[in-house]
């Protein structure tokens, strides 16, 4: 079983119906083990629309709202609605992709 894999069916095991958000490169393999959930994948065409999604969905019901965003700029994008549910209390996940640190050229000169 794939970590992905596993963290979905703890998010269905935990009672998350939905996550907003943009699917990308660095989160496939979790988008793939969505695919095969119960949990219904809300795509948007901005980060901080899935995030606002998610937030007011939080609000609404009393649940989780779990937003997806890519890396880099895709989890900035997504401060403003964190701020935003924080401050009124809004129970929110947010969750960012991230590429392999073997495949990063990060720290290489």
């Amino acid at each position: 079983m794939k970590a992905s894999e596993l963290f979905v069916k703890s998010l269905e095991a935990s009672g998350v119906r939905y996550i907003f958000g943009v699917p990308g490169e660095e989160n496939l393999a979790f988008v793939e083990a969505v695919r095969g959930s119960s949990i219904e994948l809300v795509t948007t065409r901005h980060e901080q629309a899935a995030v606002f999604m998610a937030a007011t969905y939080g609000r609404l019901t009393g649940r989780v709202g779990v937003a997806l965003s890519t890396l880099g700029p895709g989890a900035t994008n997504l401060v403003t609605g964190v701020a935003y549910a924080q401050l009124g209390g809004m129970p929110l996940m947010v969750i960012t992709g991230q590429k392999p640190i073997k495949r990063s050229k990060q720290g290489r000169f």
